[in-house]
């Protein structure tokens, strides 16, 4: 499971500046996690070659796509709830064309256009170059799909738009798929399997970004630390490579000492990690860059040997510590957030306790807590009962919130007093006369304007919090301005 965008965030429409050469208008929402809303952005891309500029208005679309999850069922009954309302717009509009495209599409395929008879096309992650040939058949009169997964799409050739942007931070995607299978997810079935983009076409992409002055880059994948290039190809397949091109392999560490020296002033976030992946050189890399941001997201899932072992995750809990030991020397500083299931098929209360013990263990800065869902498809639907009642779930989940919100709380008192890098990113959504921003550790703080601007990293002395952001007055700009 990976991180998912923040929920104020879902379902945004995206836009992108238009040309006026390009006479159709295209409306794009995007759900779930990172990695959907920047597909979206090369979807985006791709058909403004084909004549499209982005819309905000639903009823002035010429063409509506949904970017989709399937993570949980409630995303998926929230694309269905969006599909509804699609239907409504088009009884006015019958000459508007509605995809769905993603992680659903690949996971329903034909029978998407069964389900829901307004959908003209389905289109999965690895198919979004064939968009302008499955509109030709659409405008044909033919409903259109491909789900076809691919052994070596990255879109690294794609030069990705950058939708409803704030021009200071931007994704960049370097890797697609996943091969591990964790019983509970779908992403290896929807994502296909493991692939990495080439480095020249990462640092091309990162520094279009900075000549066109962004800050950030939050470099992305479903399981970043598994980044491996080794001239292409998918990365089960590494060890057939040639003894040269293992030599000269790209792995995910070196790929960050290659960012963070090539864009000295770029602030280089990743995301997502996994621990069974993450090695002590990528640590040491994070150590060594003063612009490689103090933040490892880790998901864990559970706290309990029996349940991880069930859930397939190659790791322990005792090595999971091991890990978290390592960050903490090496990084001292190191924000550590985390991904959470509550009531996975067999979870005992006893199960549920070393889940809370490990949280008290780590006392994570914040996560992204659930109920299991069980996904059509996955290992665990067709190994496992789901047998835990939703109360039961509902409790668990309830006790995994209190207590991270109480140790989101501790965290984040622990800035009061001291001085932070914040690059400044809106206005803050409270007041029109604070900026709000992030520090290089995933905190958000805020402080008046004052002569400072979007884009610019300032110094600011925090002398209050929230559970989860930072008060504070600016004492001048950074060094990285």
């Amino acid at each position: 499971m990976e991180k998912t965008i923040d929920e104020s965030k879902q379902g945004d429409a995206l836009i992108l500046d238009a040309k006026k050469e390009n006479t159709k208008k295209l409306f794009i929402e995007s759900y779930g996690c990172a990695m959907n809303f920047s597909d979206s952005e090369i979807v985006a891309s791709i058909l403004d070659k084909d004549g499209y500029n982005t819309t905000n208005k639903l009823e002035d679309a010429d063409l509506v796509l949904v970017n989709t999850c399937s993570i949980r069922d409630k995303a998926e009954q929230t694309v269905r709830k969006r599909l509804q309302k699609y239907n409504a717009v088009k009884r006015t509009n019958p000459k508007m064309k509605v995809g769905v495209l993603g992680c659903m599409a690949e996971r329903l395929k034909e029978k998407f256009l069964d389900e829901e008879k307004i959908v003209d096309l389905v289109v999965g992650p690895d198919a979004y170059k064939d968009l302008p040939n499955l509109l030709a058949e659409v405008n044909e009169g033919r409903d259109a799909i491909n789900v076809i997964l691919s052994k070596d799409e990255t879109y690294g050739d794609i030069s990705p738009v950058r939708l409803q942007s704030n021009g200071v931070s931007a994704l960049v995607s370097i890797t697609r798929g996943c091969d591990n299978m964790c019983t509970f997810c779908v992403v290896p079935f929807t994502r296909g399997r493991e692939r990495s983009r080439d480095p020249q076409s990462i640092i091309e992409e990162i520094n279009d970004l900075a000549s066109k002055g962004y800050k950030e880059i939050t470099l992305l994948g479903q399981n970043v630390d598994s980044f491996l290039w080794y001239g292409g190809g998918l990365k089960k397949d590494f060890a057939k490579a040639s003894d040269l091109q293992k030599a000269t392999a790209t792995d995910f560490s070196k790929l960050l000492s290659l960012c963070a020296e090539t864009f000295p002033k770029m602030r280089i976030r990743f995301s997502t990690s996994n621990p069974q992946d993450m090695h002590l050189d990528v640590i040491n890399t994070m150590a060594k860059y003063d612009n490689i941001c103090n933040h490892i997201h880790l998901p864990v899932q559970s706290g309990s040997n029996r349940v991880l072992k069930a859930m397939n995750r190659l790791h322990t809990r005792e090595e999971y510590f091991t890990l978290i030991d390592n960050i903490k020397k090496i990084i001292p500083d190191c924000v550590i957030s985390q991904d959470m299931i509550a009531g996975f098929p067999t979870e005992t209360e006893e199960d549920h306790k070393d889940t809370l013990s490990l949280m008290e263990y780590v006392k994570y800065n914040f996560g992204y807590m659930y109920s299991y869902s069980e996904r059509p498809g996955t290992l665990a639907e067709r190994k496992f009962e789901d047998d835990i009642p939703e109360a039961t779930k509902s409790r668990r989940l309830s006790e995994i919130i209190a207590l991270q919100l109480e140790h989101s709380e501790f965290r984040t008192k622990q800035y009061v007093g001291k001085t932070i890098e914040v690059l400044v990113e809106r206005e803050s959504k409270k007041s029109n006369n604070q900026w709000s921003g992030r520090s290089q550790y995933n905190v958000v703080a805020v402080f008046p304007k004052g002569n400072y601007n979007v884009g610019d990293f300032v110094n600011v002395k925090i002398t209050d919090c929230t559970k989860a952001t930072l008060i504070g007055e600016a004492v001048g700009f950074s060094k990285n301005n």
